[in-house]
């Protein structure tokens, strides 16, 4: 995971991260992380005119958080700050499983931006936004952990457990993608694939509560 706090800019053509000397651009970005060897990546780019790092940062696998939807949002942001709130806000957890997801946390901040901007009776100017590549982005996100929580922590230093987290992992991102396919397929076949999974997953729950 790579945080970004700070500011940005947009000129209408690019988006460039305000550093110490030369501003880096988010093609230049890019390529600094496709040279990381790692299966799946989150950028969470919390400055202001954000929005406009994603066409640049967009790869398969890597999921992308921005303060902003565009790079004509360009105040500072209020974002960054309830998203460090939610990895350390056990509320963040909202299906209750001992695990912060990416899709969780930025859910935590993006509800907690807006209620900012309300209560401070002002117009917002930020608008969140996440993306995880091919229109799946919340499933990328979901099966995306950022922070364990109690018993969940402590298993993964058990190889056993972990495995059975990993297998919970794995059916949890199912039974997201088959509810994503649920209106192409006969409802029969759907409640049968979708029973088979929950069953599978509540007996994996049952072992890892052993």
């Amino acid at each position: 995971m790579l945080s970004l706090i700070g500011h940005g800019t947009y000129d209408g053509s690019d988006y460039k991260l305000n550093m110490p000397g030369a501003d880096v651009s988010a093609t230049e970005l890019a390529s600094m992380l496709d040279r990381i060897p790692a299966e799946r990546q989150l950028v969470v780019n919390g400055t202001s005119a954000s929005g406009a790092s994603v066409h640049a940062l967009q790869r398969p696998g890597r999921t992308v958080v921005t303060a902003t939807k565009s790079g004509t949002e360009k105040n500072a942001t209020a974002f960054p700050r309830y998203w460090i709130e939610a990895l350390r806000d056990p509320a963040a957890d909202s299906d209750k499983n001992e695990v912060i997801s990416a899709l969780e946390a930025f859910r935590f901040a993006e509800v907690k931006t807006k209620q900012f901007y309300e209560s401070n009776k002002r117009i917002a100017t930020e608008h969140p936004m996440l993306d995880g590549g091919e229109k799946q982005g919340p499933v990328v996100a979901a099966r995306f952990a950022v922070l364990t929580l109690g018993s969940v922590q402590m298993a993964t230093k058990d190889p056993a457990k972990r495995a059975l987290l990993d297998k919970r992992e794995g059916l949890e991102v199912q039974i997201d993608q088959l509810k994503l396919q649920k209106a192409a397929m006969p409802t029969d076949q759907y409640k049968q694939q979708l029973q088979t999974l929950l069953l599978e997953l509540a007996k994996t729950q049952a072992e890892l509560d052993q």
